[in-house]
């Protein structure tokens, strides 16, 4: 057993090198655990493990609530928990949030298409995907609308700019277009901008989420009637997996 009144020294001496080296959510753990009755009884590899767990969970934490700001996801308490089927919507086909929840579909480059109508809990599940994505990937939420705007408006200032744009949205792990084409983009730099974002994800095999209340054989008229655009995209964010949220009819 160590002499208590020399493990003080070496305990303070320590603390305050955690300190100093701005851990201190090991000083932290490090002294709630030499305060407790038990520590001279803890294992060597234990304390260890205790101490470093501590920073690296709460480094974890600040990571996680880094990228839900930068995705613009912070705040938002929606959870894949709650997606289940229940007397208001039910989720088509059958198990597929278990399957989405696993988040392979972004590890495969593999986009995701949510349909349903207003209020049927289209953004819910997006948001809730997103929220859980950040704490592995980096993720951007756009709504549609706002996302075609800007960056057209950057298109025609500054096109180097655009491109820097586009490349940053490029890299991002996951990116989510809520509301897809809830109303008509009627300038063809908005059209292009959407299809540049989603061309260049396809061709970086990164994964979108598209959430929309129109089906896909309506996308041309509200694409100008674009079908070149509208077939291309069409072909690359619906290819792999299809969601349908059914609003229950309730009496």
């Amino acid at each position: 057993c160590c002499d208590m009144n020399t493990g003080a020294k070496e305990i303070q001496s320590i603390l305050e090198e955690l300190e100093e080296l701005k851990l201190s959510h090991m000083a932290i753990e490090l002294q709630r655990l030499y305060d407790h009755p038990d520590f001279v009884n803890t294992g060597r590899l234990e304390l260890i493990s205790a101490i470093i767990h501590a920073e690296y969970s709460e480094k974890l934490s600040k990571r996680y609530m880094s990228r839900l700001e930068k995705a613009k996801l912070k705040g938002s308490d929606n959870c894949l928990d709650h997606c289940v089927d229940s007397k208001e919507r039910r989720y088509q086909p059958e198990d597929i949030i278990s399957t989405l929840s696993s988040l392979n579909f972004i590890r495969t480059g593999m986009n995701l298409c949510i349909f349903g109508a207003s209020d049927s809990g289209k953004t819910y599940l997006a948001r809730a995907l997103g929220a859980e994505a950040c704490r592995e990937y980096r993720v951007g939420y756009y709504h549609c609308d706002n996302l075609a705007s800007e960056l057209a408006s950057i298109r025609k200032a500054d096109f180097k700019l655009y491109q820097k744009k586009l490349r940053f949205i490029t890299k991002l792990d996951l990116v989510i277009l809520d509301d897809f084409l809830l109303h008509p983009i009627t300038e063809d730099d908005e059209v292009k901008s959407i299809y540049d974002v989603l061309e260049r994800r396809n061709e970086e095999s990164r994964s979108c989420v598209i959430c929309s209340q129109r089906d896909p054989k309506s996308w041309p008229s509200m694409l100008m009637e674009d079908k070149v655009s509208s077939n291309s995209m069409l072909k690359r964010v619906t290819k792999h997996y299809n969601v349908i949220i059914e609003r229950k009819i309730t009496t």
